[in-house]
């Protein structure tokens, strides 16, 4: 029976009543493989991209937005509106999930990679603060709330999208691919602040030509929106099989799914506090504590989240055939054992111990990274899949993986001990080890009912 039919940029979206996933019965052609990925992945590009361009670009935003005598003061106020986009991301996921889970999957990803176009180059086109005062830095703190709240459903709704697209046997390969996205995209955006750098002068790139960076974010935005568009995929959006009014999907995820969210929030934090750790924070802690060069940083930290993007879909393929439950309890338990010596190992002025360290975790940690998607898409029942993951995922990212670099600083300087952020690493990855014994069992790796095949 039919609930409500929806009409958004170009495409009807029907929803009916069924708790299963899609029957495959539709006549109309059905897309490949290939293009679900590479249409559930591009937000991720976008969204990553402009998380790269806005930090290694942030000097220059700080003068242009918030000019003071202190460039540090100026600084602080720029990763002052960063961190607003952030806070403002489990408000996203729990708006974006209701509307994935009510409206489809393929609307809420339209609509979410429209919203982070809009800020990313938004920011390019705002004004100064010479030229409309104070109004310019709190223009910039609206665009990355616009930006936190767009993002807290993209990275969820795509890989929610993928793996339900998926053959069940490839689930977790394909649903990495997502992960895959996020990694090209920060090194998207890290190769064009490099390659803008070099072409200009540091006077030229304060005058305007950082805008430049952010501008050409609407060419990822209009490919997202074309890709996604053009998708003929069916969607059976949930509710009761009874037929009677179904609790909105929000609500229902709150109130009778919370170990669910609790078990996603474990298993984003070990690899996202990691991730921010040891390829974010890093980058300032070898150049402040261990005295290494910028460039020298840069490069090994630049090689090391290559490794990353190489590594995910092995996490996935893993996951699909020797089991994602194996999988998680083996390399969080190995996070667990190595969290520390391979933090000694950075420790150091050495550029191969640095390299070995780094790689060890790009290692640990990009098998996670392509384990996770997959799990998380057969941990929550599809009915409120979005909403769960979303409310899981964005809370621990925003509480804990975006912090991390700043607790990572705080705790060296309160404990005098430069090891810190390894044990403090190690808090997480024991919470992920802890939430994937709690899952059901029978739970992973389970072939879900009328499942989609869709074409390579």
């Amino acid at each position: 029976m039919e609930l409500w039919p929806h009409s958004i940029f170009g495409w009807r979206t029907t929803v009916t009543e069924t708790a299963t996933l899609p029957t495959g019965n539709d006549t109309s052609p059905q897309p490949t493989m290939r293009q679900v990925l590479t249409a559930g992945a591009i937000g991720n590009v976008l969204e990553w991209f402009d998380f790269a361009i806005y930090g290694y670009l942030a000097q220059y935003i700080a003068s242009e937005f918030f000019p003071t005598t202190d460039p540090l003061s100026s600084l602080l106020a720029v990763y002052g509106a960063f961190a607003a986009g952030y806070l403002a991301r489990p408000l996203g996921g729990m708006a974006f999930g209701h509307i994935g889970d009510t409206l489809g999957r393929k609307y809420v990803l339209t609509l979410s990679i429209t919203l982070m176009g809009i800020s990313t180059v938004g920011i390019g086109l705002l004004p100064t603060y010479d030229q409309i005062g104070p109004a310019a830095g709190v223009l910039l703190v609206i665009f990355r709330v616009l930006q936190g709240v767009s993002v807290g459903g993209e990275f969820t709704g795509s890989i929610v999208f993928i793996a339900e697209q998926a053959p069940r046997r490839r689930r977790g390969i394909y649903a990495s691919v997502s992960m895959c996205g996020c990694m090209a995209g920060f090194l998207l955006g890290s190769g064009l602040t490099t390659v803008l750098s070099n072409l200009f002068t540091d006077a030229q790139m304060a005058d305007g030509i950082w805008r430049i960076a952010f501008l050409s974010g609407i060419i990822i935005m209009a490919a997202g929106v074309l890709l996604r568009r053009s998708l003929n995929v069916t969607e059976e959006i949930g509710a009761s099989e009874q037929g009677q009014e179904e609790t909105p999907p929000l609500v229902k995820a709150i109130r009778y799914h919370w170990a669910d969210i609790l078990r996603v929030a474990g298993l984003a934090l070990s690899t996202n506090v990691g991730f921010y750790i040891m390829f974010v924070f890093a980058v300032t802690y070898l150049t402040e504590q261990m005295h290494i060069s910028t460039a020298e940083a840069m490069d090994i930290n630049t090689f090391a989240l290559v490794l990353i993007m190489l590594i995910v879909p092995l996490g996935g393929w893993l996951s699909d055939v020797v089991g994602r439950r194996k999988v998680l309890l083996t390399f969080n338990m190995l996070l667990l054992v190595l969290c520390y010596p391979l933090f000694w190992a950075i420790h150091h002025q050495a550029a191969w111990m640095i390299v070995l360290g780094q790689a060890g975790f790009a290692l640990v940690i990009g098998v996670l990274f392509g384990c996770n998607p997959g799990t998380m898409t057969e941990i929550a029942p599809r009915s409120v899949r979005i909403s769960v993951i979303s409310i899981g995922y964005n809370v621990a990212l925003a509480t804990f993986g975006g912090t991390a670099p700043a607790v990572a600083t705080y705790l060296i300087q309160r404990t005098s001990d430069d090891m810190a952020p390894a044990f403090y690493m190690m808090i997480f990855a024991l919470a992920a080890i802890v939430a994937v014994l709690s899952i059901p069992a029978g739970t992973l790796n389970k072939p879900a009912p009328k499942d989609q095949e869709v074409s390579a």
